[in-house]
């Protein structure tokens, strides 16, 4: 997937959140919204994939550390629509990172019992408009 934005060096605590608006482009294959420590130590691969990697309108989450992809969890809701504008809203706590959508709402184990989030990259078929942090959901 080709690489979009990347910012680094952030400090996001638990029950912060991190709210990515854009929207999706009107051919797109998959994009993804990745948050950790940095490329290769991530809490959450955020990857709604419209039709890619043999995968047809499925939302895949997982985790990586060190490099390597941990399980893949599939979400059968997916409520992403080609051209559509969305914000998705990340926030995470010792258990689990939520990902929250106007109309859904998904969670995820916090696997590597990250702390804080130091590295948020969106990349694939998404055109970033606005990233906001917050202290709330």
């Amino acid at each position: 997937m080709e690489q979009g934005l990347v910012v680094t060096q952030l400090d996001i605590q638990p029950g912060e959140c991190i709210k990515v608006k854009g929207k999706i482009l009107s051919d797109a294959k998959g994009f993804a919204v990745n948050v950790g420590k940095d490329s290769s130590t991530l809490l959450l691969h955020f990857n709604p994939r419209f039709d890619c990697h043999g995968d047809v309108n499925t939302i895949v989450c997982n985790s990586k550390q060190d490099g390597t992809w941990g399980e893949e969890d599939r979400k059968a809701d997916f409520p992403f629509q080609h051209g559509d504008k969305t914000e998705i809203c990340i926030s995470f706590n010792e258990t689990e990172a939520t990902v929250k959508l106007p109309d859904a709402e998904f969670q995820f184990p916090n696997r590597l019992g990250m702390e804080k989030i130091e590295y948020l990259a969106v990349e694939g078929d998404f055109k970033v408009k606005a990233i906001k942090f917050s202290d709330q959901l």
